[in-house]
């Protein structure tokens, strides 16, 4: 077996399979946007939240204000390998999304803000033993995204918005001989390590945002977030011997793009205490056509080269508020978010519906509470994959994960 082959294919491995949302989209930027299923996100602008998804609304902010969110993301994936005759139960581990905003008016035309959270990642952890070990294993992305913004009012009804974004994002993949132990001599088990990777690296990309207000009851929301080009250029991929780790080390370099987003919001205030609230979005993962990793180590200097079958996916929301009284508001939200790309075993993404519940209390007149839980329900169903030695085998997948957020929100008067 090459080994500098195999190094080099473990980040790619990363990147072709994983998953949080669509693809390996991360939406959970909120508990307030959680308990509607993020509908009109980018149009209701009622806490500082609202900069991770349209800048411009940061214009109908009369004072300063910081939202601190904290959701917990709970997958329940299963899947069977239908070959081998195994169950890998709850293959996907529970993860804590952390963001936070900032929103300052500069004057009744300029505001300012900033904000830190994720917009891709996802982890899955697969037993060590399985039989499929060389496709599934440990897997995690991280990805923070610190996005300063600026937002400008034209007139009463128009509103624009732009900032940067500064991308960190960290990979570390590990991957077993499974089924194909017996090719490493007679002392090898399935649960020895393959191939392993860890790298890390720094990215730039752009946002921009427009709002229009129809009057004070109804608005429309426009947002773009630019893809993100990551370039893992000084990862440390290894290769594993039975029994001897770090036996083969390359430094190689994989260029991959965060796709870019497009989403369109509204938001009506129907009388004094409903109001309604939808959304559309769509990600541009047709981008996302391969997978080519290169070391002046690996013959050509090609290590690896595989093509991708993604396609642009949308997302549709729509959802209510119900102001109760001065001091709870109630929201629900129902979404249909469709599939990405190809189900693979790190993640087998599907179609899913997005059943959402969120409450808001108001302690004091500056400070609010949100809590919001939304159930998450995959499409059951098939998928093959080919391991490294040229087996094509099918495996079933299902998968619901449970989505908990609290939030609070801070008015600076």
């Amino acid at each position: 077996m090459n080994k500098k082959h195999c190094s080099l294919l473990t980040i790619s491995i990363l990147f072709a399979c994983n998953a949080q949302s669509a693809g390996f989209q991360v939406a959970e930027h909120s508990a307030s946007g959680l308990g509607r299923a993020f509908s009109g996100e980018g149009a209701v602008a009622d806490n500082a939240s609202v900069l991770a998804r349209n800048p411009a609304a940061m214009t109908l902010f009369k004072e300063a204000q910081f939202s601190g969110a904290l959701s917990i993301v709970d997958p329940e994936v299963n899947v069977y390998d239908t070959y081998h005759k195994e169950h890998a139960d709850d293959v996907a581990p529970l993860q804590i999304v952390p963001a936070g905003y900032y929103i300052s008016p500069i004057n009744d035309q300029w505001a300012w803000g900033i904000g830190m959270f994720t917009t891709y990642g996802v982890a899955t952890d697969y037993p060590d033993d399985i039989s499929a070990g060389d496709m599934a294993g440990d897997t995690s992305l991280l990805s923070v995204n610190l996005n300063p913004n600026i937002a400008y009012r034209i007139n009463e009804q128009f509103s624009v918005g732009g900032g940067i974004n500064l991308v960190y994002a960290h990979a570390e993949l590990t991957r077993h001989k499974g089924a194909l132990a017996p090719l490493f001599g007679p002392d090898s088990k399935k649960s020895d390590n393959l191939i392993g990777m860890e790298g890390d690296t720094f990215a730039w990309g752009w946002n921009i945002g427009a709002l229009y207000e129809l009057n004070e009851n109804n608005r429309f929301g426009f947002g773009y977030r630019s893809k993100v080009d990551l370039d893992f250029d000084e990862g440390e991929f290894s290769s594993y011997d039975s029994g001897v780790a770090n036996a083969a080390k390359v430094d190689g370099r994989l260029q991959i793009s965060l796709p870019s987003i497009i989403e369109l919001s509204a938001f009506h205030q129907l009388n004094e205490t409903w109001a309604i609230h939808y959304g559309w979005q769509q990600t541009d993962w047709s981008t996302f056509k391969e997978l080519k990793a290169t070391s002046k180590d690996c013959a050509g200097g090609v290590c690896f080269f595989k093509p991708e079958k993604y396609e642009d996916n949308n997302r549709y929301s729509f959802g209510g508020t119900y102001t109760l009284n001065n001091q709870w508001t109630l929201r629900a939200g129902i979404a249909y978010d469709e599939q990405a790309g190809e189900a693979t075993l790190s993640i087998p993404d599907s179609d899913r519906f997005w059943y959402s519940a969120g409450v808001t209390y108001a302690m004091k007149e500056n400070l609010t509470f949100d809590a919001g839980f939304a159930f998450v329900k995959s499409k059951s169903g098939s998928f093959t994959e080919t391991n490294a030695a040229d087996q094509e085998i099918t495996f079933d997948s299902e998968g619901t994960a449970y989505i908990s957020a609290v939030q609070m929100n801070y008015t600076f008067k």
